[in-house]
């Protein structure tokens, strides 16, 4: 994966098949201590024990379609080449917690690409689940929440293209005034 929003997609995506109607995506851009730091949380069906400790098994996967699992694993991997790491939390009928964080600077951290692109494209491909970003940078913070996007949109729903163009745009705006601040 080419940058760090492709590994929010699929982290996110494993969500919604683990059966999550609610995620949480948390990214918190901390100049000042050079670290980067990417939260999902879900809940899905959770994992046991076992399962959580074979996570970054590239060749552990709890689906059928195939055999290896690559997302966490190429997670892991560039967060520890990155002086950073990962941690990972699980229970069964729960959900689970992945955080992953980055040493900002450092030059083999993957490019954060474009989060809210990514974001905004699984949003719209399962309107009837709810997200929630929460973009953090310094002391600003920005939140969007599905739950009350559908609310203002009054029935219009998330997957409408002029709605897609404006809540992209929209979550754009607000990650750039926060690094503008």
């Amino acid at each position: 994966m080419n940058d760090l929003a492709m590994h929010i997609l699929d982290i996110i995506q494993n969500s919604l098949s683990a059966g999550a109607i609610l995620v949480k995506l948390t990214v918190e851009e901390d100049g000042p201590s050079d670290r980067l730091e990417i939260i999902i949380e879900d809940n899905g069906c959770g994992m046991n024990k076992e399962q959580v400790e074979r996570l970054t098994d590239p060749f552990f996967t709890s689906r059928t379609t195939r055999k290896v699992g690559m997302g966490i694993p190429l997670l892991k991997q560039s967060a520890e080449q990155s002086g950073g790491g990962i941690e990972i939390k699980s229970e069964v009928g729960v959900g689970t917690y992945v955080r992953a964080w980055f040493k900002m600077s450092h030059i083999d951290r993957p490019p954060l690409g474009d989060v809210a692109n990514a974001f905004i494209l699984t949003v719209s491909a399962n309107p009837e689940k709810d997200f929630i970003l929460r973009y953090i940078i310094g002391r600003g913070e920005y939140v969007f929440d599905t739950i009350e996007i559908k609310e203002a949109l009054e029935g219009t729903p998330l997957n409408d293209a002029s709605v897609i163009r404006i809540l992209t745009e929209m979550i754009k705006e607000n990650i750039k005034d926060l690094r503008d601040e």
